[in-house]
């Protein structure tokens, strides 16, 4: 099955027990780190690919509930703080000490289903292990559901 095809399942609403399989995979792990503290974390999925960024974003192209909005959907590099945002509980320094000089390449966008927009996704490589101790090759993917 296609990385796109898989990564739409993943993102469907299908049962956990239906999500599993290459080269996606869910990764709860990072919703502790990275997804706000308060109420709204249940709003928030993670998951990650041995698949590096340029390869998937070529993967979502033909997507068509991507919104295709200025600046969307392209890789950039950021800061970490800027690529993994304020709301989280990870630790700042020890997230800034393992890129150290280098800056995750990120991508943002979003997906509407029925016209309108109903996730906001972050891809983020390399990204770092759950104990923020290295670097791991691939992409992490955080999605925020919306209401």
């Amino acid at each position: 099955m296609r990385p796109l095809a898989i990564l739409c399942l993943l993102l469907s609403g299908i049962p956990a027990s239906a999500q599993v399989g290459a080269p996606w995979r869910a990764a709860p792990g990072y919703l502790a780190l990275f997804a706000p503290a308060d109420g709204r974390a249940g709003a928030y999925r993670a998951y990650v690919s041995p698949l590096d960024l340029d390869r998937v974003l070529r993967g979502l192209e033909a997507d068509r509930s991507l919104i295709q909005a200025p600046g969307a959907w392209r890789a950039r590099p950021l800061p970490p703080a800027d690529a993994f945002g304020q709301a989280g509980r990870y630790g700042r320094w020890a997230l800034a000490r393992l890129y150290g000089a280098q800056q995750p390449r990120v991508a943002r966008g979003s997906r509407a289903e029925g016209g309108r927009v109903v996730e906001s996704w972050t891809l983020v490589s390399p990204y770092p292990d759950t104990a923020l101790r290295g670097l791991q090759a691939g992409t992490l993917l955080l999605v925020l559901r919306l209401p």
